[in-house]
């Protein structure tokens, strides 16, 4: 009875058992809601773009936040896009790229740790930065790769037996990070930090140091989202990624991380990913009108910044 009381109060079991109640609604509401086709594109929607959630939540747990997340995943896929075009192997195209976008995260943190600035104006600063030059190496028009060789097409198109390469990798990355953000002295002072960085930092806790890594990984995988999105897409689109930030920080925060920093979880976040994709693909197949979807995405994003600020005040 102890274990089933604890399993009740985490908020991971109240996001399953809302996830599992909307299949329940949907699978009657909708004929096309559990076939596989459905199932396999929810997957693949939330899938990439969860890779990036991942980032947000450690961030997020060391008391950060970044709005930038999308414009880089566009610049990531543009950056690679533009090298292949100019006989750079594919390959090392997206390296560079990922390099690049790991170090507008370092540049951020230096700005963030040294400089003294917010996360909140470095990163929607690099924002604008970063949409700028999407668009003024592409001049404002999508790039098309066609001459995408197979085998890179594969890390996004391709599948191994029934499951697409997609969500292979991104349940490595969910499986690798949940581990070290929960089990290895590094990230347990992520923790730490954003409880009470000053705490943290009288503690031995080099808390500069914490959130300029944090900052930077949260790019690095930004960069490596893009590249996902590119093989999957066959292009690169200079447009890409706009809002993606409001459905990244919705999901870390719908699974319990605080925007005040201290808590949070990986699986929830990924539960978070999961729900918004339910509700985004309810609302198509229901042919809920564009501009609605739009306004009950924000509603959710809303409620889920309500909540976290009343149990912000609970816990204080």
């Amino acid at each position: 009875m102890g274990l089933l009381k604890r399993l009740l109060r985490m908020r991971e079991t109240g996001l399953i058992l809302i996830i599992l109640a909307l299949f329940v609604v949907m699978s009657f509401a909708s004929p096309y809601f559990l076939t596989w086709v459905n199932m396999r594109a929810m997957a693949m929607a939330f899938a990439v773009e969860g890779i990036v959630v991942v980032g947000m939540t450690i961030l997020l747990v060391s008391g950060g936040i970044d709005l930038s997340v999308g414009s880089v995943t566009a610049l990531a896929m543009v950056i690679a896009g533009l090298l292949f075009l100019n006989g750079v192997d594919p390959w090392t195209a997206s390296l560079i790229s990922i390099a690049a976008c790991t170090a507008i995260g370092a540049g951020m943190g230096f700005f963030v740790t040294r400089v003294g600035l917010h996360h909140f104006i470095v990163s929607l600063a690099v924002m604008v930065i970063a949409r700028g030059a999407c668009l003024l190496g592409t001049g404002g028009r999508p790039l098309g790769l066609f001459t995408l060789p197979p085998e890179f097409k594969f890390i996004g198109q391709g599948s191994i037996g029934v499951i697409p390469v997609v969500i292979v990798i991104f349940v490595a990355v969910v499986v690798t990070f949940d581990f070290m953000l929960r089990r290895t002295t590094i990230f347990r002072k992520v923790f730490y930090t954003g409880s009470n960085e000053k705490a943290a930092a009288y503690s031995g806790i080099r808390t500069k140091k914490v959130v300029f890594l944090t900052t930077t990984l949260c790019s690095a995988l930004c960069g490596v989202a893009g590249i996902i999105y590119m093989a999957r897409f066959g292009s690169a689109q200079p447009t890409f990624g706009i809002g993606m930030e409001l459905n990244v920080i919705a999901a870390a925060v719908i699974g319990g991380a605080s925007l005040s920093g201290g808590t949070g979880t990986i699986f929830g976040a990924i539960l978070g990913a999961i729900l918004l994709s339910v509700v985004s693909s309810s609302l198509a197949l229901l042919d809920v009108s564009v501009y609605w979807q739009d306004i009950i995405r924000g509603s959710i994003l809303l409620a889920a910044v309500s909540i976290d600020h009343y149990l912000n005040k609970r816990r204080g």
